[in-house]
């Protein structure tokens, strides 16, 4: 791979995206991001352009990707969300959160990227999915990841994908809100027993996977996940441990903790938690048993970091909606 080669990475302003792009260019890769916030602030200044995805434009977005060796795909959404308010103020170029968002939608578009790429004359495609996805999955989120990866291993293009089961680091979401309820309240709910394993990895050491992966010529499937599993009644009193807030953890019934998080949510204007996510959860299917292939700990990353963890509700939306401020601003 020559040092100085371009490689383009979806959402370079978000959250993975950031990290795989500074891996990049630090490693002397020119990169380019296509994203639906070209507004946003851009924390690598003049070193990264931003173009919009035009899914609508095909040819548009092939131009886009047109002299790059490497994708890196992290496009996707958390939920289906259809927004019954009003319109959110956007930058130019960017994409209206009011608008929604689909699976359907992302498997769709995941197709058109995938094929604008492969019209571009990309090589490698390294795209970022889930653990555990499938199509004959009960839930959606699981069977579009597994679309979307269909997509991928169909087009002939040469690929990587990388199955996360959930992210930490500072923009995280659902690690960071956990910290949030054990700062608010003086007890804290798990669905049912609270049983049910999760792994995370530190969304760094995705980034270098990806990266490595990126300059790989093998067709692989890895599951990328940390060194460290924890039941969610453990990784709950672990975080509540970690930022000096420990608190009682008791079951609830599964349907009382969606109605909780939805009330919370609504408090926030945001989409704290759905049932497929709960019932995912449950299914542990956010756990693997393949080998680690990231080393940072969450509990050495919790206890650095516990001080400002949980500080302030962490929103999906108002990422969406607010596409001209950084993650850390919002």
């Amino acid at each position: 791979m020559e040092k100085n080669e371009l490689h383009v990475v979806t959402g370079a302003f978000g959250f993975s995206g950031k990290y795989i792009a500074r891996r990049l260019l630090d490693a002397g890769r020119r990169v380019r991001t296509l994203t639906n916030s070209p507004g946003r602030a851009n924390p690598f200044g003049g070193k990264i352009l931003a173009f919009p995805y035009d899914f609508e434009r095909p040819l548009k977005l092939a131009e886009h990707l047109s002299g790059a060796s490497v994708l890196y795909n992290n496009y996707w959404v958390r939920f289906n969300y259809r927004n019954t308010g009003g319109p959110a103020t956007v930058p130019a170029g960017g994409r209206n959160a009011a608008q929604g968002f689909s699976y359907a939608e992302a498997v769709r578009n995941t197709g058109i990227l995938f094929d604008a790429a492969r019209r571009a004359g990309i090589k490698r495609i390294v795209h970022i999915s889930i653990t555990n996805p499938s199509v004959d999955s009960p839930f959606e989120y699981f069977r579009g990841k597994a679309l979307a990866e269909g997509a991928l291993t169909g087009s002939g293009l040469g690929y990587a994908i990388l199955r996360p089961a959930v992210l930490f680091g500072r923009e995280g979401i659902l690690i960071n809100n956990i910290a949030w309820l054990l700062r608010k309240f003086p007890v804290f709910g798990v669905f049912g027993k609270g049983d049910y394993c999760l792994q995370s990895v530190y969304v760094d050491d995705l980034a270098r996977l990806a990266v490595e992966h990126g300059g790989g010529r093998q067709n692989a499937v890895i599951d990328a996940i940390g060194p460290e599993t924890y039941t969610y009644r453990e990784l709950v009193r672990m975080i509540g441990t970690g930022i000096g807030r420990p608190r009682p953890v008791i079951s609830i019934p599964p349907l009382a903790g969606y109605i909780l998080g939805r009330l919370i949510g609504k408090m926030h204007g945001d989409v704290m938690i759905t049932q497929d996510e709960i019932k995912g959860l449950m299914a542990n299917l956010l756990c693997t048993d393949s080998p680690p292939s990231g080393s940072t700990r969450l509990s050495d990353w919790i206890k650095a970091n516990g001080a400002a963890l949980g500080r302030h509700y962490s929103s999906e939306l108002a990422r969406r909606q607010n596409r001209a401020k950084s993650y850390e601003e919002l």
